[in-house]
């Protein structure tokens, strides 16, 4: 049985509250980073954890606006997102997490692709091996959304960006962490 992507926005969860699930303990604050599908059928801004500032990774522009600052990086569908090591697939994700330098983002911040599960399972999964995160804990993430997903693809991305400080190594690191921290810990 397929998604249903009429239904809101699939595969929709707060990060840091199944971060904390999965740990059982608090280690990240509610609210600030949330993952999903397709906001094509969402209504009001309430059903995405009333996002400031929403990351589109699909090839195409929402069709709903929101009062919200909007950040699109598409991709073409014919490169394997998974392989992190690939030229393309970086290039794509160090412009992403670059966002997470300003100081000025604002939270909380929904990152969303179609199903919201490879892209954005690949960024959520940057993301978290950035705030030091263990492995096992950023595959258990991934592996919580519904539809086709494989330990063994997450694995190919994180394995492709496990040197952060190299992979990243145009975007000032501690600036991210100390940007996402000091959301995390308000």
């Amino acid at each position: 049985m397929g998604l249903d992507y009429t239904d809101g926005c699939v595969n929709y969860r707060d990060v840091g509250e199944f971060i904390n699930l999965i740990y059982n303990k608090k280690y990240l604050a509610k609210g600030i980073i949330t993952r999903g599908g397709s906001i094509d059928f969402v209504k009001n801004l309430n059903e995405i954890g009333n996002a400031k500032s929403i990351i589109n990774l699909r090839n195409r522009a929402d069709f709903n606006s929101f009062d919200v600052d909007y950040y699109h990086f598409p991709m073409s569908n014919k490169i394997e997102k998974y392989d992190t090591s690939q030229v393309e697939v970086k290039k794509w994700l160090n412009k992403i997490i670059r966002l997470f330098e300003n100081s000025d983002l604002k939270y909380p911040v929904l990152i969303h692709c179609l199903s919201g599960k490879d892209r954005t399972g690949i960024v959520i999964s940057a993301l978290l091996l950035i705030l030091k995160i263990d492995i096992k804990t950023i595959k258990e993430e991934y592996l919580l959304s519904d539809g086709d997903v494989k330990t063994a693809w997450i694995e190919l991305a994180i394995n492709g960006m496990m040197d952060i400080d190299t992979y990243f190594n145009q975007i000032d690191l501690k600036k991210v962490r100390e940007n996402l921290m000091k959301i995390y810990l308000k």
